[in-house]
């Protein structure tokens, strides 16, 4: 057996090192607006800069030799100037341009009971306590950074409503859509759309029976209206594996999920971390 040099093997180690400081992180696709992501370079260094957008911890990924900033710019977001502060290992400060741009999402105009609309004192109640709770698992920050940010949608089927659309009930104007709503048949498995921990399961007023997993960074998943919940907090999910199956739980019309993903503690458009589907007419290299 042939054994290497001492100078063969820091040749090896240095190539292996090429290799992996080349390696590309499969990003989301950018879009600057409300709702979207931005990914803003944080140039090269030893270990990863620390960033942070409205006060609120961002995830940062190396790509090939530099470190990026992923920020997710929630709905809420206003259109115009806004910066990334980032901190560097050596204490340096530094604040760096997002320009965050306008995006028209689809409205919808329903007219419908009054009963379908306004809450019950008891019902009003429960929802603002669950939202507290919510908006609390919202700021889960945990080491290390996602495996991948990358997502496979967890269940096949058409979109039946779209991330950002704002739907007016009766002349009232509700939040726009924070996720995305998949068709599918009641009892359809649902699964990961990325590798995970479950950090929160329960059934609430509006989401009913409800799974959320942490990727790490900021990086969440929520999956809502399941008719059945398979796992429990503290389960650790591979990409793919089933947490759950489709039902009407919660505020939902019929079967379907409802699927969101959480960056910064900010809801954005699950679309920008899926693959992109290829043209028509050509398939998938499997």
């Amino acid at each position: 057996m042939n054994r290497l040099s001492p100078v063969g093997r820091v040749l090896l180690c240095l190539l292996a090192c090429v290799a992996l400081t080349a390696r590309a992180t499969e990003l989301p696709a950018q879009r600057l607006a409300p709702g979207g992501v931005a990914r803003v370079a944080l140039g090269e260094s030893a270990k990863a800069p620390r960033a942070s957008f409205n006060g609120v911890p961002v995830l940062v990924v190396q790509d090939g030799a530099q470190w990026v900033a992923v920020v997710g710019l929630g709905l809420s977001q206003a259109t115009g100037a806004a910066s990334l502060v980032v901190r560097r290992e050596d204490g340096a400060e530094t604040r760096l341009p997002i320009q965050v741009k306008p995006h028209a999402y689809a409205e919808q105009r329903l007219k419908v009971a009054p009963g379908h609309v306004d809450l019950s004192p008891a019902d009003l109640a429960r929802h603002e306590r669950e939202r507290v709770h919510l908006a609390q698992v919202m700021t889960t920050f945990t080491e290390p950074v996602p495996t991948s940010l990358r997502m496979q949608q967890p269940v096949a089927g058409a979109r039946s409503s779209s991330f950002g659309l704002r739907r007016v009930f009766n002349g009232q104007s509700r939040n726009p859509h924070s996720g995305m709503d998949i068709a599918a048949a009641q009892g359809t498995a649902v699964l990961a759309a990325a590798a995970g921990r479950v950090i929160d399961t329960g059934d609430y007023f509006f989401n009913g029976n409800t799974v959320w997993l942490d990727h790490g960074a900021g990086l969440l998943t929520l999956y809502c209206h399941l008719s059945a919940i398979t796992v429990q907090p503290g389960d650790q999910l591979q990409a793919g594996a089933v947490l759950g199956r489709v039902g009407a739980t919660g505020r939902a019309t019929g079967p379907h999920l409802h699927w969101s993903v959480s960056l910064n503690s900010v809801m954005v458009d699950p679309a920008l971390f899926m693959a992109p589907s290829p043209p028509a007419g050509v398939s998938r290299q499997r």
